[in-house]
């Protein structure tokens, strides 16, 4: 048997800065994708503190009406899950806190990126540590050696999909569902769902991809405006990432829109069409699902050590290469390419960017599906070692 795995079990590798700053500040909040594990994490982590669910309407209505009251109920502290439901909370626990004057106090969550941190920039900056929890990562998932890359982009990382022994295609049909009804309904800026799910599966597409909004607003048969505002939705609701482009004060030409990628490369293969296992290999985009995997290892690597990403990609009129760490003073470029065989022109993109910036690149990498493999020159490594690459020295 494959899945019955049981994540609660699983060592989260964000653990360790998530309890530092609560110990550091009166307020931890945990933030990122819906089911990417927030709660279970929190719970986890401070089983003495009460938790509250803002998604239950009465304990909702409560702390919306009377949030003094409310709050009174735990002076000592409490896990708030799905915060943002009740904005007005954020004045009162200011309040609180500051009368307090202790550390360690509350564990906010919560999974729409756009109305947390807003409410936390307004009333509780300098209060709170934050830290963003993206779904499992490879790292996470290490002794899962039966798994494949394949079986990663088709099934994606989300907990509950390893846990509940989940068809992911139908996981991400009811997550899609429950995303557009539930996350979408109090946006204005959405007002079409079955265009919006349209939309999501063009961008699921274009993976890998500078961002084009004339390109989609064409498919869609929508205005530039309306898909600005959508891909704005997807990036602030922790769907998609867009990677900026690395640039410097340079004479080469540039290409700076963003690259746009999926938090969850299973999410992307599903609005892709990708129906099982079987298709993931074969599909037109696979090249840039694999890549998109990459992306995501980089980025949970960083963040699970609470970390910014300080990712990039570079593409200049002659030459691209996949993504950058920058490191401030260093630089470290990586290609990445889907096939288990490394060939010499793999590198062409990575000595090209070492003759742009001789004085900057610490080191060499590429990426692949194959086994690891020591060269001189350059590193080679399968997204398994990602991690490595993301943490300074």
């Amino acid at each position: 048997m494959i899945f019955g795995y049981n994540i609660a079990m699983i060592e989260r590798k964000i653990a360790e800065k998530a309890l530092y700053l609560a110990e550091k500040y009166p307020i931890l909040t945990i933030t990122g994708p819906r089911q990417s594990g927030k709660t279970t994490l929190a719970q986890a982590l401070f089983p003495e503190k009460p938790y509250v669910n803002l998604e239950k309407p009465d304990i909702r209505e409560f702390a919306i009406n009377d949030p003094n009251a409310f709050l009174a109920k735990y002076e000592n502290g409490a896990v708030i899950d799905e915060v943002q439901r009740a904005p007005k909370l954020f004045s009162y626990l200011q309040v609180l806190v500051d009368q307090k004057k202790q550390n360690n106090l509350f564990i906010l969550s919560g999974s729409q990126h756009f109305g947390l941190l807003e409410n936390i920039s307004q009333s509780l900056a300098g209060r709170t540590g934050i830290v963003t929890l993206l779904p499992l990562s490879i790292e996470e998932l290490i002794d899962r050696t039966d798994l494949s890359f394949q079986d990663f982009i088709y099934r994606g990382f989300y907990p509950k999909i390893y846990n509940d022994d989940l068809n992911p295609t139908d996981y991400y049909r009811d997550y899609v569902q429950t995303y557009l009804e539930r996350d979408l309904r109090d946006l204005k800026a959405v007002h079409d769902l079955e265009l919006f799910k349209k939309f999501m599966r063009l961008c699921a597409v274009r993976i890998g991809q500078p961002l084009n909004y004339t390109n989609i607003s064409a498919d869609l048969g929508a205005s530039e405006n309306t898909v600005k505002d959508w891909i704005n939705v997807l990036a602030t609701s922790y769907v998609i990432k867009l990677l900026p482009a690395y640039f410097a004060n340079i004479k080469k030409r540039l290409v700076k829109a963003p690259k746009l990628y999926f938090h969850d490369v299973g999410l992307a293969s599903y609005l892709a069409g990708i129906e099982n296992i079987n298709h993931v290999q074969a599909h037109p985009i696979y090249g840039m699902l694999f890549e998109n995997l990459c992306v995501n290892e980089a980025l949970k690597a960083r963040y699970n050590r609470g970390l910014e990403a300080n990712i990039f990609f570079y593409k200049d009129t002659a030459k691209e290469v996949d993504l950058i760490f920058d490191r401030g003073s260093e630089l470290i470029p990586v290609e990445i390419k889907s096939g288990s065989t490394v060939h010499e022109d793999h590198f062409s993109g990575l000595k090209y960017f070492e003759k742009v910036f001789p004085k900057k690149i610490k080191s060499k990498t590429l990426i692949y599906a194959g086994e690891e493999q020591e060269r001189s020159y350059v590193n080679i490594i399968n997204p398994r070692s990602i991690y490595s690459l993301a943490i300074s020295d």
